[in-house]
């Protein structure tokens, strides 16, 4: 009777944790699709002005929350490999030109295409995966690559250009990741690490910017600075809610919750902020979430057996 009750108490407290586990993922997930909003209350602020904000902002506000957590051992190894620091180096150039890329594209009215980058960044990862880490893919893997592949190509054809927003935001995304998997440092490390290595050149750049007369601090209001200064929190919160999230479900229940984001971006391009959905383009999308649906059905079926 003891262990009957033992067991049921632990499947209970495994549920709790698991549920625990998808809020947070969740809201990590809604509040980078929300970004867009953040990003064009700020469309008279240059996107490089903006990535550079929000690069020091970041750096403070986690140095910060280590400071509080009191977990700053790890930095000390970390500064004496030089290979570690080479690898995260990459990754954070990876990392600002991601996000100088996003940022410009949600100010410059391209937030549906931004959104694709986010919704083929999976089968991206996937790829890279096959060609750098030599895993072996599967036929329906395949087949989702396929489908994907298809996409960008009607979408290219009928706009006449290579949908490069997405391409870049989706392969500098997954190539930061891989690189992050080598790295071995945990999310909140691995941000601060990076903005640490970036942080000098965005000091340098807001300092020159302002000194000139042509920053926000220097021609902005003070609510045009308090939304600047607010870049560090929304940037490091989602990513402590996710890490707590991924911590506490599968891979599988974390990919499929990471559609989200670039679900909320496509909706808010299309039905807040009226971008072209014309039905060629339509088309493309349908291509990449046909995709989509096999690689993540297949995913949760093998999971389950």
């Amino acid at each position: 009777m003891t262990n009957d009750t033992s067991t049921a108490a632990d499947a209970s407290a495994d549920i709790s944790h698991a549920r625990t586990g998808m809020l947070y993922a969740a809201l990590a997930y809604i509040a980078w699709g929300l970004f867009p909003l953040y990003f064009k209350r700020l469309s008279d602020v240059s996107a490089f002005e903006v990535i550079a904000h929000r690069t020091l902002w970041s750096m403070v506000f986690v140095a910060i929350v280590l400071t509080a957590l009191r977990r700053w051992a790890w930095l000390g190894p970390v500064l004496r490999s030089p290979k570690l620091l080479g690898t995260c180096a990459v990754s954070a150039l990876l990392l600002s030109t991601n996000w100088l890329v996003y940022v410009w594209a949600v100010q410059q009215g391209h937030v549906v295409e931004a959104s694709l980058g986010y919704f083929i960044n999976p089968l991206v990862n996937v790829m890279l995966g096959f060609v750098f880490l030599r895993e072996r893919l599967r036929p329906v893997q395949w087949l989702a690559i396929a489908l994907a592949a298809a996409g960008v190509i009607w979408l290219t054809v009928t706009a006449g250009r290579l949908p490069w927003i997405a391409l870049v935001l989706a392969l500098s995304f997954g190539v930061y990741g891989l690189m992050r998997k080598t790295a071995h440092l945990g999310a909140l490390e691995g941000l601060t690490l990076e903005t640490l290595i970036l942080s000098p050149f965005a000091a340098v750049a807001l300092f020159w910017w302002t000194s000139h007369g042509t920053s926000a601090f220097a021609t902005g209001d003070a609510g045009h600075i308090a939304w600047l200064l607010l870049a560090g929190p929304l940037t490091a919160v989602p990513l402590l809610l996710f890490a707590a999230g991924a911590r506490r479900i599968t891979l599988t229940t974390l990919g499929l919750v990471q559609y989200l984001s670039p679900t909320i971006q496509f909706l808010l391009g299309v039905w807040l902020y009226h971008e072209p959905l014309a039905g060629a383009r339509l088309v493309g999308f349908v291509l990449i979430w046909s995709a989509l649906a096999v690689y993540s059905a297949e995913s949760l079926w093998r999971s389950r057996r």
